[in-house]
């Protein structure tokens, strides 16, 4: 018999404990062999990111301590291993960002000189080299110089950086490098400043002399056409993801000739915030399978010669990404609204393809009971329709007392250009688990709905993003889903941005939570990486002409309308939101004597990895809610707030 307690106060099996030990993302499948390696990260060791395999249903980690598999090309790096088919892996040390190569049970070797200040991302295998994308550090230009370049398996480069041979360069950035199958030409995806990969990319080809590409065409793309992913299908023909319907959808050339794949309004491709995603993979018999996303995934098998496109039924709604393909098996990650994310395979022949899972993303063994199904939801705001993910107190041990509304958390995803998908979450079910509802809102500018809603946010970043949330929270309140009072939003990085921004323009909210969020414009645009440093351009304005926007959008220029209790958080190492931005807002609520509370952490950057980091972050996150929004928080202490 469920006991009757009030929101926020349910007893939960879910700890804070229990969502960092449980929580070890995976990625980079990959088909070795007779065997399934990937790489997952390991909170428990530090968030350090191993190659893995499994033995007889046990995991085995095949990259021992301390190494560590992660990229920062871009700082946010993406596809840092590479692996032959009889197990010779490459892969991008972290602490050094040098190429190594290991087989399992030997010492990795160098592959890249030491103390040049070149980093690399998006490896690949061919032949007897690994191709990658190449950034350099430490040069005069102000732009890091990027290329594509070729280094020798055998470490014949490790000494001399001569030997590191340049393929192509030629703009400011460069991903997705694709020999041609026989080996004769490159395709690659180039954009220069001040775009991004989701505003505009060109899609370039050249022929291959001497292992370099001398002279190259762009076959398509430019400044408004997103070209991701290009695939070598045939002789001469590549298949691609293009936005040039207002959809990412995919798109076959052959010399000049073109051809739309199945077209629809929905998306197959994504911000490449990281490097090597994939979001469709050819099969040996000529068909493609690929993700489709309009607010939720789905799998397409599209044949293109009969021009037929099946649905393939799946519980992965969100975040799929294909990893690997051979033959009919593919493997795949993503989650479902119901089921926890981790890496799948599946064959697409079976009668009745279904994917089995190889490693999850958690160890948690959590009755589906204790899950909230995610419900998609749609609200009328000031911009125009606003999509969001609503998950709704869910414990089968427990009932709210007749009349109790519930309080909800608002969650405003960063980027900004990403998205939420509404799959299961630890996450979400802490808090869901203990009676508090939570709202995952893709405000304009969110990804996963075309084109246009993307764009959105043009020029609006800090009011579109803003109004969404505040329309979003309103109307879960107006249809009396929600308490109005007890309303909460969070948001990290660019949604911490967009959580100053709400709670400095509006009083929808009683109690918000910045992580590492963005508060100064200015300081954004002298402060941060390359990657992004012509991102507001297109967000806000460019810069000089922009200056008085930039200044009169910052959260910061408004710290004196902030009268909501803050809890803060900020890693101590993050070079993309530096510290001094929290800092600014702590010492502001300070200043005006708003409760609040600032917690920093130690060896964490821009997204917390440590076990014992998120650990402190969600216990503080829940014993902040309990003392804003008056609930009792059973196992959690009350975090000390300030001033008490």
């Amino acid at each position: 018999m469920p006991q009757t307690l009030p929101y926020g106060s349910w007893p939960s099996p879910i700890s804070a404990a229990a969502v960092a030990a449980g929580s070890h993302p995976i990625e980079a499948g990959r088909f070795v062999g007779d065997e399934i390696w990937w790489l997952e990260r390991l909170p428990a060791e530090g968030g350090r990111t191993a190659v893995r395999r499994t033995v007889d249903g046990v995991p085995e980690t095949l990259l021992p301590a301390p190494w560590d598999a992660r990229s920062r090309v871009h700082e946010y790096g993406g596809a840092a291993w590479a692996v032959t088919d009889d197990g010779l892996s490459a892969f991008v040390e972290k602490t050094d960002q040098r190429v190594w190569a290991f087989r399992p049970g030997e010492p990795p070797y160098p592959l890249t000189p030491a103390d040049t200040g070149m980093r690399f991302g998006d490896l690949q295998i061919v032949g007897d080299e690994v191709w990658t994308v190449r950034e350099v550090h430490g040069t005069a230009s102000r732009v890091p110089p990027r290329d594509i370049v070729a280094v020798p398996l055998d470490g014949a480069a490790a000494d001399d950086a001569a030997m590191v041979r340049v393929v192509v360069g030629g703009s400011d950035f460069v991903a997705y490098p694709r020999v041609s199958p026989d080996g004769s030409q490159l395709a690659w995806i180039a954009w220069d400043h001040p775009r991004m990969p989701w505003d505009g990319t060109e899609l370039r080809v050249g022929d291959l002399v001497d292992g370099a590409v001398p002279e190259w065409s762009a076959i398509t793309g430019g400044s408004e056409e997103s070209v991701l992913q290009p695939e070598w299908t045939g002789p001469g023909e590549l298949t691609v993801a293009s936005d040039r319907s207002g959809w990412w959808n995919l798109y076959r050339w052959a010399g000049t000739d073109v051809l739309a794949l199945a077209p629809a309004e929905a998306e197959t491709g994504g911000p490449l915030w990281n490097l090597g995603l994939r979001w469709f993979v050819p099969l040996a018999d000529g068909r493609i399978l690929a993700v489709r996303t309009r607010g939720a995934d789905e799998l397409v098998v599209i044949d293109p010669v009969a021009g037929v496109v099946r649905g393939i039924p799946s519980p992965l709604t969100s975040r799929v990404l294909i990893e690997d393909a051979r033959d009919s098996l593919v493997l795949l990650r993503g989650a479902g609204s119901a089921t926890f994310g981790g890496l799948w395979v599946f064959d697409l022949d079976a009668d009745d393809p279904q994917p089995r899972l190889v490693r999850g993303n958690v160890d948690e063994e959590l009755d589906a009971a204790w899950l909230p199904t995610a419900r998609a939801v749609t609200v009328d705001g000031p911009h125009g329709p606003v999509h969001a993910f609503a998950y709704p107190p869910t414990n089968p041990d427990a009932t709210a007392p007749e009349g109790e509304l519930p309080p909800y958390l608002v969650l405003a995803h960063g980027g900004p250009t990403a998205n939420a998908s509404g799959g299961a979450s630890l996450d979400v079910a802490y808090f869901t688990s203990r009676g508090i509802g939570v709202l995952d809102v893709n405000y304009g500018g969110s990804t996963g709905y075309g084109r246009a809603y993307r764009e959105r946010l043009t020029g609006q970043w800090g009011i579109v993003d803003r109004d969404d949330v505040v329309a979003a929270a309103s109307e879960l309140a107006d249809r009396g889903l929600a308490d109005g009072a007890r309303l909460a939003i969070r948001g990290g990085s660019a949604g911490g941005w967009t959580v100053l921004c709400a709670l400095t323009a509006s009083y929808r909210f009683a109690a918000g939570i910045s992580r590492y969020g963005v508060a100064d414009l200015r300081a954004l645009a002298a402060d941060t990486h390359d990657f992004e440093a012509r991102y507001l351009d297109g967000l806000v304005g460019p810069l000089p002409e922009a200056e008085p926007v930039y200044v009169d959008r910052s959260p910061l220029s408004h710290l004196d309308r902030l009268t909501t209790p803050m809890l803060i958080e900020q890693g101590l190492d993050d070079a993309v939101v530096p510290p001094a931005q929290s800092e600014a807002v702590r010492d502001a609520l300070a200043a005006r004597g708003i409760v609040h509370a600032y917690l920093a952490f130690e060896g964490e950057a821009h997204g917390f990895r440590r076990a014992d980091t998120l650990i402190r972050s969600l216990e503080a996150e829940l014993g902040f809610l309990g003392a804003i929004l008056g609930f009792e928080t059973p196992g959690v202490p009350p975090l000390e707030l300030s001033p008490r």
